[in-house]
């Protein structure tokens, strides 16, 4: 700055570049945490009786109870692991659908406000690859698991077991990998084979014992 410029600021004031408040600022909360430390070293100096030792957390909230942490330990494997007792068709799961999913997906999964559900098959290696339930996840006991987790979007995990069962079995219908009275249970469910499961690849895979 010129000292030209420096003559039109207000008499009594002093001109300081970022980098120079930057520099104070900083020196300021070094003298401030050194004074600090110096108190608190000298406070416990002085009076070694009464210091008092830091909780191992941050003391918020309260310890879950075993019967709050089973509510939420409902995750499925991939191989079926975890997956409850009941069963379901797709002719159930119809009707379950119209209910509580039609106005997000569109019928037959065909999307409205949310993504389309069926469909999509041969698109994923072309131009405008479509990723529905059918296409493009390789595991037919995730959409289960999805299902259990957060549907209907209002009230995620209202559905019973065996809804949930018919659901899935009415989602895996649609997209022409069951048929539509094929019976979906914990080991039917394990065992459906999506058209999509080989073509992924294990971002850390899985090395052999020597």
């Amino acid at each position: 700055m010129s000292r030209r410029e420096h003559a039109t600021e207000p008499q009594g004031w002093v001109y300081a570049s970022p980098s120079s408040r930057g520099i104070r600022n900083r020196r300021a909360s070094l003298v401030a945490a050194i004074g600090m430390a110096l108190a608190i070293g000298a406070a416990a100096g002085a009076n070694p009786d009464q210091a008092t030792e830091l909780p191992e957390g941050p003391d918020l909230g309260v310890e879950a109870a075993p019967e709050e942490v089973a509510e939420w330990d409902i995750s499925i494997q991939p191989n079926g692991e975890g997956l409850p007792p009941g069963s379901g068709t797709a002719v159930g799961g119809a009707g379950l659908y119209a209910l509580h999913c039609l106005s997000c997906q569109g019928a037959e999964g065909k999307g409205q406000l949310n993504d389309v559900l069926a469909g999509g098959h041969g698109t994923l290696d072309g131009p405008a690859p479509r990723k529905t339930v059918g296409s493009f996840w390789p595991y037919a006991t995730t959409v289960f698991d999805y299902i259990r987790r957060t549907m209907p979007y209002q009230q995620p995990q209202s559905l019973s077991d065996e809804q949930v069962y018919a659901l899935t079995a009415y989602l895996l219908f649609l997209n022409g990998i069951i048929g539509e009275n094929d019976v979906m249970d914990a080991r039917a469910l394990s065992a459906v084979q999506m058209p999509n499961r080989d073509h992924f690849i294990l971002a850390y895979p899985l090395f052999e014992d020597d």
